[in-house]
């Protein structure tokens, strides 16, 4: 059974910097794809930042600034997040698909302060 745990939520000010880890129950080597969804209460989740085959792409509003990572042999992802806004703030979900499959995590909240 796939799960995904993410965690490095927090509390953070304008500017600031944090990292977001998801660790998976699974050997990651079996995803065809993992990233990073975000949802503001009111909102649909959004792609944040994803990882096909070792390619990478971001949302417009995070690029240059966010940045998705994984570290195979620990089975884990990772959304390293600079110059934090408050317009980034909300309920972060890890996302993985292996075989048409799709699993989610619980998420992990991340404030930005003003």
């Amino acid at each position: 059974q796939v799960q995904l745990v993410e965690s490095g939520g927090g509390l953070v000010q304008a500017g600031g910097s944090l990292r977001l880890s998801c660790a998976a129950s699974v050997n990651i080597d079996s995803f065809y794809a993992m990233g990073w969804y975000l949802q503001v209460p009111g909102k649909e989740r959004e792609l944040v930042a994803g990882i096909i085959s070792g390619s990478t792409n971001y949302a417009d509003s995070v690029k240059g600034r966010f940045t998705i990572s994984t570290e195979n042999a620990k089975n884990m992802a990772y959304l390293q997040m600079n110059s934090v806004k408050p317009e980034d703030t909300g309920m972060y979900y890890c996302y993985a698909v292996r075989a048409n499959f799709e699993f989610w995590g619980h998420g992990t909240q991340v404030t930005v302060s003003a």
